[in-house]
């Protein structure tokens, strides 16, 4: 669970296999959370965004009713 400013945000089992798979370490995605950029797109879904020196780690999620944040998918972008 980590938590940025009133939301809660959790990761599902799918994003958790994807960044394995991605190998994109949870140091990594736990500072694009708390530190990257968000992008709203939609009335729901969310991007935490950050670079790195191998390119830009994207956390991809949906709100859910209250202050929750789940997040279904990570992976590599080139911004």
């Amino acid at each position: 669970m980590i938590y940025r400013n009133h939301w809660e945000i959790e990761l599902t089992n799918h994003a958790t296999l994807r960044a394995i798979e991605k190998e994109i370490f949870p140091d990594m995605i736990e500072a694009t959370i708390k530190g990257g950029r968000i992008k709203e797109f939609g009335k729901t879904h969310v991007k935490f965004i950050k670079e790195y020196k191998r390119g830009t780690v994207i956390c991809v999620g949906i709100k859910r009713g209250g202050n929750k944040i789940d997040i279904l998918t990570i992976e590599w972008g080139f911004i």
